[in-house]
């Protein structure tokens, strides 16, 4: 048996812990933490799938970004297509120079330009400049 005053301590003592009042704070704070992890757990997933998600749409290599390469590959494009064509013509034009086949009215033109000579037979009109 116990002496009598043990018996007092320990009732004292396991009073306060079996009460309704204390081990319901105690739950509802456990509860609450892990509710509040969860809630940080998801919020953090959240902002990761956000930060990817954003970036997948506006990044360096994003949708947006592809549209704009789209665009930039059309533009080029069609600037290379101008470029090949004046490319053409002015080879055509330097192949009628050439020594093995001269065209005359190329020659002629050719040295009036640049001699700033006029043949007599020919109209001038003379522009003024301002």
């Amino acid at each position: 048996m116990r002496p009598p005053h043990h018996e007092g301590l320990a009732a004292e003592i396991s009073t306060p812990l079996t009460k309704l009042a204390h081990l319901a704070r105690m739950v509802s704070r456990a509860r609450l933490k892990s509710i509040l992890t969860g809630l940080a757990l998801y919020a953090m997933a959240a902002a990761i799938v956000g930060y990817f998600g954003v970036n997948a749409y506006t990044g360096k290599y994003g949708l947006n970004a592809r549209q704009e390469l789209d665009q930039e590959i059309i533009a080029l494009t069609s600037e290379l297509a101008q470029l090949k064509r004046e490319r053409a013509r002015s080879e055509q034009r330097v192949s009628l120079l050439r020594t093995e086949k001269i065209d005359p009215d190329m020659l002629d033109e050719r040295a009036r330009f640049q001699l700033d000579y006029v043949n007599p037979h020919d109209l001038v009109r003379m522009i003024p400049q301002n």
